[in-house]
């Protein structure tokens, strides 16, 4: 290895909104300046019990959110996140000793980006928790997170971040390229050809899976927690003017930059979208079509809109959406038609590991003090350091 050569090993956590679990990402980092090179080397979700994933929910629920139980799930998720990240480095056969530090994004109760005035001040507000403290200690790794508080006091907001690595990692001279997650929301990210920073464009399409699960476990009686491959949807056919009905949401005609979460496109939301398809008397299997087709439509709308500014050739895909055919299938329709889609495994992204491995660069790039949010993503008004270290 040269002198101006590093290799690190990162452990990088996710817990997104669609509450599946703790993701963990174990990755080798290579840097010779002035590029950086990432080795994925292990990778798996540890679900949350019944019990902890619908504690979260009630937590997610600004009304009848109790302070205490915020503030012990805050350090219970700590040790949740700390036992997830030492079970990964174990089976990746690696020590502790091994690891440099491990980045949590942590998980996401609260998001506000759209200011309220408290004593005559716009204030916008962020809050994950999962105590970085309580990482370092059980682990004896220096622990990064809390990314999104430091890109909203620049004016940004807090979100999507995924988007500073797709920069780094997936952008081209000869074409442009859609990055598409599809988690618990869905975002985006718009790489047009041979794009400098700026150029890039980011944000939040709407909802992802958040609704497709709800629906699949109200359907199923609970038996299902999300629709396996798309084969309850594949059953149904898609509801017109009821989909044209869910297209009016304020939030699809709001500009970019632009981000959402269970705030929206949450319980409330699925619930008031559940009693309308009652009143049109809509089978099971149609509803779950018809709000799978929600997400793909909206997707299909935001992308479409660059195909021909960014010279789109590909989408590249992520996150659990990723495997589900019908939803794969309906994006693919809805998109123009000399759009590439494929996972990002082809380019050594693994599509459901990627979140978790963005955050393991953006904690690296905290911890070499480097600026790490994309402004033309979040709306910030400068590039900023994200992340607080727990050593």
């Amino acid at each position: 290895m040269s002198r101006h050569e590093e290799s690190h090993y990162i452990v990088g956590l996710m817990s997104g909104t669609s509450l599946d679990g703790i993701d963990v990402s174990v990755i080798e980092i290579k840097e010779q300046e002035p590029s950086i090179d990432i080795k994925p080397i292990h990778f798996k979700t540890y679900s949350y019990t019944e019990n902890v994933k619908e504690m979260i929910l009630a937590l997610c629920d600004p009304i009848h959110a109790r302070i205490e139980e915020i503030s012990a799930m805050n350090m219970y998720l700590g040790e949740l996140f700390a036992e997830a990240a030492r079970s990964a480095i174990q089976e990746a056969g690696l020590e502790e000793s091994d690891i440099l530090l491990i980045s949590s994004h942590g998980q996401t109760i609260f998001h506000q980006p759209e200011p309220i005035t408290i004593d005559g001040n716009q204030v916008t507000s962020t809050f994950q928790i999962g105590d970085i403290g309580v990482i370092a200690e059980r682990t004896g790794i220096k622990t990064v997170g809390d990314f999104r508080t430091r890109d909203m006091a620049a004016g940004g907001q807090g979100a999507p971040l995924v988007p500073y690595v797709d920069y780094m990692f997936f952008r081209k001279k000869e074409y442009g390229s859609a990055l598409l997650n599809i988690g618990g929301i869905s975002n985006m990210t718009i790489l047009p050809r041979n794009c400098s920073e700026s150029e890039a464009i980011a944000y939040d399409t709407g909802p992802g899976n958040m609704i497709i699960d709800a629906f699949t476990g109200w359907a199923t009686g609970g038996k299902q927690s999300f629709d396996k491959d798309g084969e309850l949807a594949a059953k149904g056919k898609v509801h017109e003017r009821w989909l044209s009905e869910l297209l009016d949401h304020s939030y699809f005609h709001m500009p970019a930059p632009k981000s959402t979460g269970r705030e929206s496109f949450g319980i409330e939301f699925a619930k008031k979208a559940w009693l309308q398809a009652e009143e049109y008397q809509i089978n099971n299997v149609d509803r779950i079509a018809t709000v799978t087709a929600l997400t793909a439509k909206t997707i299909a709308l935001e992308i479409s809109k660059f195909t021909s500014s960014a010279h789109l050739q590909e989408v590249l895909v992520s996150g659990g959406g990723r495997f589900n055919n019908t939803l794969m299938y309906l994006i693919a329709t809805y998109l123009p038609s000399q759009l590439i889609i494929k996972g990002t495994d082809e380019y050594g992204m693994p599509a459901e590991a990627k979140e978790a491995i963005s955050f393991a660069i953006l904690g690296y790039q905290c911890y070499k003090q480097r600026t790490n949010n994309l402004p033309s993503a979040t709306g910030a008004q400068k590039n900023v350091v994200m992340g607080k270290i727990a050593w």
